[in-house]
């Protein structure tokens, strides 16, 4: 999948959990295509502070993604082990 796309998806799902200045440079770059240059203009910053907010905002939504993933798999194993600890205090297949 496309690097832009991911990002996109990731903004919609999770990206409440940033700070609303990342929100804000990573809607602007890429949801509305702006460079680093458009986006320091616009919000009276450095271009290196907005490569910065870039980078740690997408940073932080692959660590969200990844952690969100390694709960989910581990709640579907405890699932799993529920059910199998089920299975032999009961006796049944």
């Amino acid at each position: 999948m496309d690097k832009n796309v991911q990002i996109g998806m990731l903004c919609d799902i999770y990206g409440e959990l940033l700070t609303e200045r990342q929100q804000d440079i990573l809607d602007l770059y890429y949801n509305n295509n702006l460079s680093l240059a458009e986006i320091a203009e616009e919000m009276q910053i450095t271009r290196q502070s907005v490569r910065d907010s870039i980078l740690k905002g997408e940073k932080k939504l692959f660590r969200i993604r990844r952690k969100t993933r390694n709960y989910e798999k581990d709640w579907k194993s405890r699932k799993t082990d529920t059910k199998d600890s089920i299975r032999i205090v009961t006796n049944t297949k």
